[in-house]
């Protein structure tokens, strides 16, 4: 009984890869899994758990940079970034400490407000009195990582199944975040990634010269709870419930004490003593009659609403701080969502340049069926023509058929571990499919050359013998793909990391598993002894 396994254990391997490869792309536990209230896209579906990228599933890919100016090699001059901020920010005009950022573990100063041009804030840095070596487009390395991780968070929020965000460099050293999104059309994409997403909370109230605005009562920072956006129980409006913080270092505020303060110096709740008191901002922004909560999101008013008198009544007697919990209402639905989606996943630290330096490019779904058909029919095509080359290269069944086998088995484990690790799979990693069929096959021509190369095998012994030679020139072979491939795969090349992880990951099957069990079938088949 151990004998045959003994002898056959690499066979066994390759049995128990494919048997694993089918329960990944075909167990349901695999499949695309979804958020509570997230539906997979229809290009998602299907009967294995093969997810497919923009090319092959339809969708949309955007590439854009992030706008700004960075000063590098910046001296601090032992200052702690925030005091280098305010200081760079109070030689701006137009532009906040929250548009300076210093980045110490870069030695570098970046502004983030796309008004700000290159040389303004060369002479700010330059009047604020810390030296640099020169200002160039674009951000920190540390903002494109939080930009990266919030456009993430936009899209899981918004329930964009399969989308994916990652850091590409082009070849004249510029930084663009490259966005794609399976399934969704152009302009519900543009859509998300146009809005910075900074929500805040502002107050209008009345004064002898007009309207006045008391900015930032509120800030996506001190939102410590946010639900998911609601219809209104009566009307059409839609509403986004949200905890404000009400915890602060010590001898600070609290936000929700802030806030708390600030509607009862602007007396809400003499203004708002019954249900039908209504805010009036919408009719007369430039004179209001009573105080009004204005929900902004990027500089914009999207909605304007007073005070339930309850809320009015516990604010004014500092009770509501301790709960902090109250509504952000809009009148559509369709806001809720977006003002959900920003708090929850963050506003962006700076703006994409897309309709500027950026590039966008939608595949409609027929078109990227028809990429599917494509490269169906190309792998079969490929498999083929090696199979026929095969089969009037040594016309013999018992080793060319184990051949193609083999191969394919290769191609099959590589699809269960795509479907495992929920890898979308594009044209490039199609590429990387076929090159694996191809080199592939080499290595197994090159097995059997050599086995057969000096006539019969006519014992194990010299089977193992000629294998072994026949293994060291893969082994080197395989070496060298993979040193070769590896720039490939580190690289922020978009697409061609794909082609070089799944060539790569089909090199190592090859070489640790399909082709010692190639060996093995041969050896059961040819040896006489």
């Amino acid at each position: 009984m151990l004998e045959p396994v003994k002898n056959n254990w690499r066979i066994l391997v390759l049995i128990v890869i494919v048997i694993g490869a089918t329960v990944a792309l075909f167990a349901p536990q695999f499949g695309p899994q979804t958020a509570p209230g997230e539906n997979v896209s229809e290009a998602q579906q299907g009967v294995t758990n093969l997810q497919y990228g923009l090319d092959l599933a339809g969708g949309t890919r955007v590439r854009a940079p992030l706008l700004g100016y960075t000063a590098t090699e910046a001296d601090f001059d032992g200052d702690q970034p925030d005091d280098i901020a305010r200081a760079v920010a109070d030689e701006l005009e137009n532009a906040s400490a929250r548009d300076i950022g210093a980045v110490a573990d870069e030695n570098a100063v970046e502004v983030t407000d796309a008004s700000v041009s290159e040389s303004e804030f060369r002479a700010a840095m330059d009047a604020s009195g810390y030296a640099y070596e020169d200002v160039r487009p674009g951000v920190t390395q540390e903002t494109r990582d939080v930009a990266q991780g919030i456009i993430e968070g936009k899209i899981n929020e918004a329930g964009l199944s399969g989308g994916s965000v990652q850091q590409v460099q082009s070849l004249t050293g510029e930084y663009f975040i490259l966005v794609e999104v399976p399934g969704e059309d152009r302009s519900d994409v543009i859509d998300l990634l146009e809005e910075r997403g900074t929500v805040q909370i502002d107050i209008a109230y009345p004064t002898e010269n007009g309207t006045a605005i008391q900015e930032e009562v509120l800030i996506q920072d001190h939102f410590e709870d946010i639900g998911t956006a609601a219809q209104a129980e009566q009307g059409t409006g839609a509403y986004v419930p949200v905890t404000v913080r009400n915890t602060a270092p010590e001898g600070e505020q609290s936000p929700a004490h802030g806030f708390q303060q600030a509607v009862a110096d602007r007396g809400f709740a003499s203004a708002y003593n019954t249900n039908q008191d209504r805010c009036d901002y919408g009719e007369n922004p430039d004179g209001v009659s009573k105080p009004c909560l204005l929900l902004t999101v990027d500089g914009e008013v999207v909605n304007s609403f007073g005070m339930d008198p309850d809320l009015a009544d516990s604010m004014a007697s500092g009770s509501w701080a301790t709960d902090g919990g109250f509504r952000l209402t809009t009148s559509e639905f369709s806001q809720a969502q977006t003002i959900s989606i920003n708090l929850r996943a963050g506003a962006l630290p700076a703006e994409l340049d897309i309709s500027g330096q950026g590039t966008s490019r939608s595949i409609s779904a027929a078109q990227g069926e028809n990429y599917k058909t494509y490269s169906l029919v190309t792998g079969i095509l490929a498999v083929l023509a090696v199979a026929g080359m095969v089969f009037l290269r040594y016309r013999e069944p018992a080793v060319a058929l184990p051949m193609i086998v083999t191969a394919l088995a290769e191609v099959y484990a590589l699809l269960g571990i795509a479907a495992l690790l929920s890898y979308p799979l594009e044209l490039a990693v199609i590429a990387g499919f076929i090159a694996v069929v191809g080199t592939g096959v080499d290595d197994l021509v090159i097995i059997a050359d050599e086995v057969m190369s000096e006539g019969e095998v006519n014992s194990k012994k010299v089977f193992d013998s000629r294998f072994r030679r026949a293994f060291w020139v893969i082994g080197a072979a395989a070496a060298t793909t993979i040193i070769a491939m590896s720039p490939l795969m580190v690289l922020s090349l978009g697409d061609l990391s794909g082609f070089a992880i799944f060539t790569i990951l089909g090199v190592l099957i090859g070489v640790l598993i399909t082709r010692p069990a190639y060996g093995d079938i041969l050896r059961r088949l040819l040896t006489i002894r």
